[in-house]
């Protein structure tokens, strides 16, 4: 199975070193991108990873650097952008431009990553807090995202003072002392917790508590997968347990994994597999659906 996943993200990228989202239509978002670039280094397939890195590379004069900056959240396959600069997208992108430095030594991305790293210390507020980034009108989305904010922390190299102020922010506006965790949306108290935020969260910080995988449970139900009629058991987004969320599954796998815990990484992968699907469109290939359900 991982050779056909290999080969379904081969096969989505076109020629001009983007991946599309999706087998059908020209749908291209950032993030994907970003990670797509991971599997790719995952695999030592430095080549395709640097394709996704060369198409972005090439519109730092032309997009990064236009007011009001950052590359748009999604755009299609031609490369047309959409206009919204999400800052989390843009974050992912240049963790995955250190990382292909920290691997390769390639220094072909190094402008890239510094005007990224750039454009996301503009965005930090007096608070600490790192704003959204722009809507397509170029005005500020200006509220902060606690997923987005830690994807800025781990963007940005080394410590200093930006990385200092965005705990301060996490401590002062996020941090739940009841729960031990960092939550999403105080505003909206039915999703005050996100699953993105508990996985990514332990990932991310040294030390961080446990309480970020046991208290996950809120987020943990069993659905019938929809294209094989599987009983399927997994993480939702948000706490009304209405899908199983196979990307956030997958994410709390691997933050079992960081905190030694083989069992239950390994369960809920097992589980993930229950979702797979041969590809109808590229041969010998397969993945995931967004969700199970």
């Amino acid at each position: 199975i991982d050779l056909q996943i290999e080969a379904w993200f081969k096969a989505q990228q076109v020629a001009n070193g983007l991946m599309k989202s999706g087998e059908t239509g020209d749908f291209v978002s950032l993030y994907d991108n970003a990670l797509a670039a991971y599997v790719f280094m995952a695999n030592k397939d430095f080549e395709s990873a640097a394709n996704i890195f060369d198409f972005f590379k090439g519109r730092i004069n032309s997009e990064l650097k236009v007011s009001p900056g950052g590359f748009s959240q999604f755009r299609n396959a031609v490369g047309t952008p959409n206009k919204h600069r999400w800052l989390g997208d843009n974050a992912w992108l240049l963790m995955a431009i250190n990382t292909y430095k920290s691997l390769t030594n390639a220094t072909e991305y190094d402008e890239l990553a510094s005007e990224l790293e750039t454009w996301i210390r503009s965005l930090q507020d007096t608070d600490g807090g790192v704003y959204s980034g722009f809507d397509s009108n170029g005005d500020l989305l200006d509220y902060k995202v606690t997923e987005g904010n830690i994807d800025a922390f781990c963007a940005i190299p080394g410590y200093d003072d930006f990385h200092k102020n965005v705990l301060q922010f996490f401590e002062d506006d996020r941090w739940e002392m009841s729960d031990q965790n960092l939550v999403a949306w105080r505003e909206n108290p039915q999703f005050l917790y996100a699953l993105d935020v508990h996985a990514w969260s332990y990932c991310c910080f040294k030390n961080y508590t446990t309480s970020a995988l046991t208290s996950a449970d809120r987020f943990l139900c069993t659905k019938t997968v929809t294209l094989t009629g599987m009983p399927v058991t997994g993480y939702c987004f948000d706490e009304d347990q209405d899908v199983v969320w196979l990307e956030g599954t997958g994410q709390m796998a691997l933050a079992y994994r960081l905190a030694g815990n083989e069992t239950e990484a390994n369960y809920y992968l097992n589980e993930m597999l229950k979702a797979y699907k041969k590809s109808e469109t590229h041969e010998n290939a397969g993945g995931f659906p967004y969700a199970a359900n």
